[in-house]
This record gives structure tokens, sequence and C-alpha cells, in this order.
């Protein structure tokens, strides 16, 4: 683990330390989970816009000698 040093507004702080006390937790542990939570949602994310891409080149028949009918959906 790492130590680092944040500067949140009052209200981050107050809903942290709230949140916290409600849950008998530590803000450091609310910290890295919310983080844990959002790095893990944008590597999902990139995942997804990875798969989506899968079979692009598949077609046979898409050649640079024909590209506008694929830009233009021409053919």
């Amino acid at each position: 683990m790492h130590k680092t040093h944040v500067v949140l507004e009052d209200w981050q702080y107050e809903a942290l330390r709230t949140l916290a006390a409600q849950e008998h937790r530590s803000i450091s542990d609310l910290v890295r989970e919310m983080l844990t939570r959002h790095l893990a949602g944008n590597r999902e994310m990139a995942r997804q816009r990875l798969a989506a891409m899968e079979g692009m080149g598949a077609d046979a028949h898409a050649t640079g000698q024909d590209h506008d009918a694929f830009l233009y959906n021409t053919r």
C-alpha cells in the first residue's frame, strides 16, 4: 500500500466521515473501495469497447480498393 494526501471539499469530507461512522469503517477504507469500483468500471468499459470491434475485419471482400463502398454503405 502507498500513502497519499488528498484534499477534499468540506462536503466530501463530511459525507465520507458520516458514511464511515455508519458503516464502522475508516475513511481510507471507503476511499479505496470507491476507487476500486471506479477503476474496475473503466476497465470493464474498455473491455466492452474492444469486444464490440471483434470481427470488424472479417469480411473477405473488404479491401482497400473499395473502401468508399464500405464507408458510405453503397455496396
